[in-house]
């Protein structure tokens, strides 16, 4: 019998301790669930240490806390549109006419008890949260951890994303002010582009035409029943697969360790993982509090409330949507004809274009994988250099989507500069061309040639050892 901490070994002529209470109900559940041996298992499994695992991680924990503050945000929130005469204690609006919605969040930021610490916390976790997520997925795309047998786990991750980003659209659109206004109007313009049926569904998605009475109630429930739902699925399905499948790996290892293809180098479950994640949560909770604490974001008293013949200069969303942004103001003002339907000129830059590369980068493990002709299962990663052309693919999309956001912002980025909206315009447009290519080819230049001088330094190696 094995020795407590504390407790001296059991001898020969000592009695053996009598089983606590705890241990029964422990003993009764293993008989008939067999819960020892899944728990030995559970506990055992290893995880890689290197960090950039740790992405995934943010996103979950940045997730939870989205979920924590929402629900105490939910307590004094009115998706309701009805008017009402704001009686509350800022000045500049005091006596005017505005929508429930509107009116309960300034309550909420200045009346309820840390009412604004949790609306500010709850908006930068959500762009900490998207912001987790696109490094995380950066980093599956140049590793190369989307090959079979994980082609399925990227498509849940891609899904996770978009919804993330629907998410964060109707989460900011729900406070009635005249920023998120401006945006929904916006939104509403680019649905009713759909060609046949956008009218239709804008006016399902909106509940009549906009602004409708019905809008802010729709939208909550999108926001904290449908979209939660959802990403609560695709989370229990993203770590039930990437628990039942063997962790990938860098290649090399650590002292006298090599990883390959059969083993995980790394920490176990219990102790290590566990207060390691732990940690990271709770630094991860510090920096989001110190954010919503410090520093400002989304003041809708300074916005004031939606007024539907106004518009907020300049407007901005979020940065996770100035890509679109930047798409809306770069596309031409084309509007051809189909069938007898004219085809408005948003419906390119802000359907077509955006369908487009999301479709390949949603189905790019099999585009690889028939490309290359690599059907194997990998459990080993790449490093960037490894797979130049990838390398250069992705580092042609992230220029793409730099410069589109930066042209989502130009008419700040024209005060600041002092030039014309125009010129940048004119700018973006060629930019959004020849910088991706051009960044992209030498992102593929340096992979090839990190490759090759790999391999110079690799070969006397390999001849040495064969020597010896």
């Amino acid at each position: 019998m094995t020795a407590g901490r504390n407790r001296p070994a059991a001898t020969g002529t000592e009695p053996a301790l009598a089983p606590t209470e705890l241990d029964r109900l422990v003993g009764w559940l293993d008989e008939r669930t067999g819960f020892a041996r899944l728990a030995r298992t559970v506990l055992r499994k290893v995880f890689p240490d290197h960090w950039s695992f740790l992405l995934g991680e943010i996103a979950l924990f940045c997730y939870v806390i989205l979920v924590l503050t929402g629900v105490f945000l939910t307590f004094f929130f009115a998706a309701d549109t009805r008017p009402v005469t704001y009686q509350g204690p800022y000045p500049p609006l005091k006596g005017a006419d505005v929508s429930a919605a509107f009116d309960s969040v300034m309550r909420l930021s200045f009346e309820v008890r840390a009412g604004l610490l949790m609306r500010q916390i709850h908006h930068w976790t959500a762009v900490v949260f998207v912001a987790a997520i696109v490094v995380h997925v950066c980093r599956i795309f140049f590793t190369g951890a989307f090959r079979r047998p994980r082609e399925i786990n990227w498509l849940v991750g891609v899904g996770l994303l978009l919804l993330a980003l629907v998410a964060g659209l109707t989460g900011y659109s729900l406070p009635d002010d005249l920023l998120s206004g401006t945006g929904l109007r916006i939104t509403d313009a680019v649905v009713t582009s759909i060609p046949f049926i956008g009218p239709w569904l804008a006016y399902l998605i909106f509940g009549g035409e906009f602004p409708s009475t019905e809008l802010i109630g729709r939208l909550y429930v999108f926001h904290i029943m449908l979209l939660p739902a959802l990403m609560i699925g695709g989370i229990t399905v993203h770590l039930l697969i990437l628990w039942f499948q063997k962790h990938t790996q860098y290649p090399g290892g650590e002292g006298r360790l090599t990883a390959h293809e059969t083993n995980v180098i790394g920490r176990h479950f219990w102790p290590g993982q566990v207060f390691r994640s732990f940690g990271l949560f709770l630094l991860i909770a510090a920096v989001l509090a110190v954010l919503g604490g410090l520093v400002q974001i989304n003041p809708v008293w300074v916005y004031g409330p939606f007024v539907s013949s106004a518009v907020s200069s300049p407007a901005q969303p979020d940065w996770y949507l100035g890509w679109l942004e930047g798409l809306l103001r770069m596309g031409p003002n084309w509007e051809p004809t189909l069938f007898g339907v004219t085809i408005p000129s948003v419906f390119g830059p802000s359907i077509v274009i955006p369908t487009i590369v999301f479709g390949a980068f949603t189905l790019w493990p099999f585009i690889e994988a028939r490309v290359s002709g690599d059907h194997n299962d990998h459990q080993i990663l790449q490093w960037p250099w490894q797979a130049p052309v990838r390398l250069g693919i992705g580092a042609a999309a992230l220029t793409f989507f730099i410069v589109l956001t930066l042209a989502g912002g130009n008419d700040v980025l024209a005060v600041y500069l002092r030039v014309r909206v125009e010129d940048l315009t004119a700018a973006a447009r060629i930019l959004a061309v020849v910088a991706p290519i051009a960044v992209g080819l030498i992102a593929w230049r340096l992979g090839v040639e990190r490759a090759r001088q790999v391999d110079r330094e690799r070969t006397p190696l390999e001849e040495l050892e064969s020597g010896s």
